[in-house]
């Protein structure tokens, strides 16, 4: 019988640079100003993108007296003062933190968004192994589409699958195994040009025949917006604008990329996360 609790989404691609936190950070607030209850992990704790972003954040709501709301956030780091800069604690006191971490999140939330580092390792594939959603950002070119599959540039021919989605096909026996559940797994193009090239045609054909091989479902991301990158300073989303500068203040470009974020969440299997887009 699946697991009955929190949907868990991860977010995870074995490439830096993808757009991994971005993204986690754009689900997390979309989600919860839907009206749910949203939890996050960051299992990158040697970079700690995503938890970085939550502090800025946090920094934001305090200088501002905004009250834009955050989500219940973890981290696999030991707690202050248990030893957090101890190099060589064992990988399996870390994952049997994450293991905990996971499991309270299926309990007390609607929602729990891991956001995973960008290289293999035994944390970011357990991680995997409790996803009801994965989400995997990829930027629109074959040098990243790497990730997911070696492609023969002559023929521009799949000719086999790649670390990181045998890594998930692993991970899916094992969620299997553990619960009878399964992964739904969401690859998203990020930077998508808008014009009709020639190499995002290509793109089209081998991701159809990806899809096919290693079962994943392919969306739109999303675009190539500064907007991205200057919010994280200030820890707030493209969700976020309207409440914090006004609706006038919002461009053509800001609107696009809400949509986006919109759309994401709509292509999420999740019942209660499609009657809620269809009514926002």
């Amino acid at each position: 019988m699946s697991r009955i609790g929190a949907h868990i989404i991860i977010v995870g691609n074995e490439k830096g640079g993808s757009g991994k936190s971005t993204t986690a950070m754009h689900l997390i607030i979309g989600l919860m100003q839907m009206g749910f209850s949203v939890a996050s992990v960051d299992v990158d704790f040697s970079q700690g993108t995503l938890t970085r972003y939550l502090a800025n954040r946090r920094a934001f709501v305090k200088a501002a007296g905004s009250d834009v709301k955050s989500p219940q956030h973890f981290t696999v780091k030991p707690p202050q003062g248990a030893g957090e800069d101890e190099p060589d604690e064992p990988d399996g006191a870390k994952a049997e933190r994450l293991g905990l971490l996971l499991e309270g999140g299926i309990i007390n939330h609607d929602v729990v968004v891991v956001d995973t580092p960008g290289s293999a390792g035994p944390l970011s594939a357990l991680a995997h192994s409790y996803a009801d959603t994965l989400i995997t950002p990829i930027n629109d070119s074959f040098l990243d589409l790497d990730v997911l599959a070696h492609v023969d540039g002559a023929r521009m021919a799949v000719m086999g699958p790649s670390h990181y989605a045998e890594m998930v096909w692993k991970q899916k026996q094992v969620r299997a195994q553990r619960d009878g559940g399964s992964i739904d797994w969401i690859v998203m193009r990020n930077r998508l040009s808008s014009l009709d090239t020639h190499n995002k045609r290509k793109m089209d054909d081998v991701l159809q025949d990806l899809s096919k091989r290693i079962g994943i479902r392919v969306v739109p991301g999303f675009g190539e917006r500064v907007i991205f990158r200057e919010l994280f300073l200030a820890g707030l989303t493209i969700m976020d604008l309207k409440d914090a500068i006004g609706p006038q203040a919002l461009g053509p470009s800001h609107l696009a990329a809400r949509r986006e974020v919109e759309a994401l969440i709509g292509a999420i299997d999740l019942p209660k996360v499609s009657r809620a887009v269809a009514e926002s």
